[in-house]
């Protein structure tokens, strides 16, 4: 392989995939309090259940971007090897980590000058950052060269859809996406918000259900209306802590629309911190975001 591949740990990769496609993961980390959690460490079970826990009794974790020297090393492993690096990162309208990589490839330029770091900017979120890194190792096992993958990426990152919905607004209120009047009318009356990540990547609240089920057909009403070819597709699913309401939406998609597969993960801390338990979101390739 030409090249190496490298992406953060809010991908939500599950395990196996990012074996098998031989990624890369940077962890990022989470503090409850003055304890610190990193969010991945390869060949260990993340024990996700732990951290939504804590959101539950009411612990706020706190949230940074990608630790530049941990990115920096990382990226001269590689160099110093004599590969190059496709980076792929959390969209930078959520998160500093694509400025952060962009910075630390920018200093090694002159210390490896027949080297490259390709820092992109996925503006996708959760397993929708981990649908964009699977096909980016898709076309590197099929021998695609970097310039090839990159200019596949840039030309389908509008098709990469991401929809979802939470359960507890108080998460939405506390980011600054939804008003603390909103959140508590919506609790009140069971509303339930089905979101979006748009084409800059950031969060977007597109439409109110009334009820759990409502939302978690929703998502699944916005594939069906966008998907392309979804029988050549592997749909990723994402969960805080949720499974079964996961699973429901898994079925709801093999009832309507023939896919190849589904892959069911969890929902890391970093972004379960922000969208809480019992978020779940559904992410496909479609005709636009």
């Amino acid at each position: 392989m030409s090249f190496a591949l490298m992406t953060d740990s809010c991908c939500n990769l599950t395990d196996e995939l990012i074996d098998e496609l031989d990624v890369t993961v940077l962890s990022m980390t989470v503090r409850n309090g003055m304890t610190e959690y990193t969010s991945y460490i390869k060949g260990e079970k993340t024990d996700n259940k732990k951290f939504y826990t804590m959101l539950r009794s009411g612990d706020v974790l706190v949230t940074a971007a990608l630790n530049a020297e941990v990115c920096r090393n990382a990226f001269e492993q590689v160099l110093s090897n004599g590969e190059d690096v496709l980076y792929i990162a959390f969209s930078s309208a959520l998160s500093g980590t694509c400025n952060v990589a962009q910075m630390m490839a920018e200093e090694l330029k002159e210390k490896y000058p027949q080297r490259r770091v390709v820092v992109l900017d996925s503006r996708c979120a959760s397993m929708g950052e981990g649908l964009f890194v699977y096909y980016a190792g898709l076309l590197r096992k099929e021998g695609k060269s970097l310039n090839e993958v990159v200019t596949w990426l840039l030309e389908h990152r509008g098709n990469l859809c991401h929809w979802f919905t939470v359960e507890d607004l108080l998460f939405l209120k506390r980011g600054g996406r939804i008003s603390a009047a909103t959140a508590i009318v919506g609790t009140a009356l069971g509303i339930k918000p089905v979101l979006h990540v748009d084409d800059e990547g950031r969060l977007i609240n597109m439409e109110k259900a009334r009820g759990r089920k409502k939302s978690l057909i929703a998502l699944v009403d916005h594939m069906e209306q966008t998907v392309t070819e979804p029988e050549k597709q592997v749909v990723f699913i994402g969960h805080g802590d949720c499974e079964e309401d996961a699973a429901f939406v898994a079925q709801e998609v093999r009832r309507r629309m023939p896919v190849k597969d589904i892959v069911i993960n969890y929902i890391d801390p970093v972004i379960g911190a922000h969208s809480g338990p019992g978020t779940v979101a559904l992410f496909f390739l479609g005709t636009h975001r």
